[in-house]
C-alpha cells in the first residue's frame, strides 16, 4: 500500500507566517491605542462620581483630570480635547482626541475617540 505525504510544504509555510506575522504587527500597534481608551473610560467614570465634580470649574476639572491621566497612563489627551458642557444646573465632561499610529512606511492608522459623561458627583458622600 503507497501512503500519499501530506502537510504543509516550506513555501505555503512561509506564507502563513508572513500573514500571521503581519496581523500580530497590526494588533501590537493598535493595542496601545485601544487600552488608553479603556482606562480613559474608567477615569472619566471615576471622575464623574465624585462629589462636587459638576461643580468645579474647568481649571480644577483639568487639574484633576490630568492628575487621573498621569496615573493611569493616558498620555494622548491635551487640555484642547477636555470640554465641560453646562446646561442649566446639569454638567457633562467631553474628551475628543485622536491618536496617530505610523503603521508601514507612509502608512498611519488613525483612531477617533470621543466620549461624553454626565457628571454627577453621586460618589461616596455626595
Amino acid at each position: 500500500m503507497v501512503r500519499r505525504q501530506q502537510g504543509i510544504t516550506l513555501m505555503s509555510f512561509v506564507i502563513v507566517l508572513i500573514v500571521v506575522g503581519f496581523f500580530a504587527m497590526i494588533a501590537m500597534k493598535l493595542f496601545p491605542m485601544y487600552s488608553e481608551y479603556h482606562n480613559l473610560k474608567g477615569v472619566m467614570d471615576e471622575f464623574a462620581a465624585q462629589p462636587n465634580a459638576a461643580r468645579m470649574s474647568p481649571s480644577e476639572v483639568q487639574t484633576d483630570l490630568f492628575r487621573r491621566f498621569n496615573i493611569a497612563y493616558v498620555t494622548s489627551v491635551k487640555k484642547e480635547n477636555i470640554k465641560i458642557i453646562r446646561e442649566g444646573s446639569r454638567a457633562q465632561l467631553n474628551i475628543a482626541y485622536e491618536v496617530r499610529v505610523p503603521m508601514i512606511g507612509n502608512l498611519d492608522a488613525v483612531g477617533v475617540f470621543d466620549r461624553t459623561v454626565t457628571l454627577t458627583g453621586s460618589g461616596p458622600g455626595g
